[in-house]
């Protein structure tokens, strides 16, 4: 399977708390709800369209248990999102939870990068992370991520937990898709190639 990393992010990268101001309040973050102004018809047509590649999705347990409380309370029946988001296996990286209440789950317990790997090199079209930023920010400098889908909000928090803060190893993408929403969403897909390349110019490191 491929490994999607799915994630809605600010124009300054922040992507804690998009959905509501209670979402993720941790380390005292007060500005979340930050993507909600935006959504539009586009963006839900796209992003439902990319839930339905998955075949399954992979969690960290923050995300694990925040989705698993909130989405089988969903009922509304032309959501787009509810009965997929249900009925896929999910995946839960975690070493202190023993098993899952979303069914189907299962829960990946030891090292995350020789867990993960292993499920990667099942068959299958893509396993998805959506959210657990920490979990795909780790994954992605591992160089378990094929792919990389960011939803960038036209809005600057200035705080809050950013997705490609310091990351551990430079990665190279390659950007495969884009288009803009009409309320101002930059929907953005890139291939995940390997190392970024490092040039020498005159004294300086770029990326190239």
């Amino acid at each position: 399977m491929k490994i999607v990393l799915t994630e809605f992010v600010t124009l300054d990268g922040v992507s804690q708390g998009p959905g509501s101001p209670t979402e993720d309040t941790s380390d005292g973050f007060t500005q979340g709800g930050w993507l909600v102004p935006y959504l539009d018809e586009l963006f839900v047509r796209r992003t439902s369209e990319w839930l339905g590649l998955a075949d399954g999705l992979l969690l960290g347990r923050r995300t694990y248990e925040a989705f698993a409380r909130d989405w089988p309370q969903i009922t509304d029946p032309d959501d787009p999102f509810t009965e997929r988001m249900n009925s896929l296996p999910k995946y839960v990286v975690t070493n202190t939870l023993t098993e899952g209440s979303w069914h189907p789950t299962t829960v990946l317990r030891g090292d995350p990068i020789q867990t993960v790997g292993k499920l990667k090199a099942q068959p299958g079209r893509e396993l998805q992370i959506h959210g657990s930023a920490r979990l795909g920010k780790a994954l992605l400098s591992a160089g378990l991520v094929d792919k990389l889908r960011l939803v960038v909000a036209p809005t600057v928090t200035g705080s809050g937990r950013r997705l490609l803060d310091h990351p551990s190893a430079p990665v190279g993408l390659r950007l495969v898709h884009h288009e803009v929403t009409a309320n101002g969403l930059l929907l953005l897909e890139y291939e995940c190639v390997g190392a970024a390349p490092v040039a020498e110019y005159e004294g300086v490191t770029a990326f190239v």
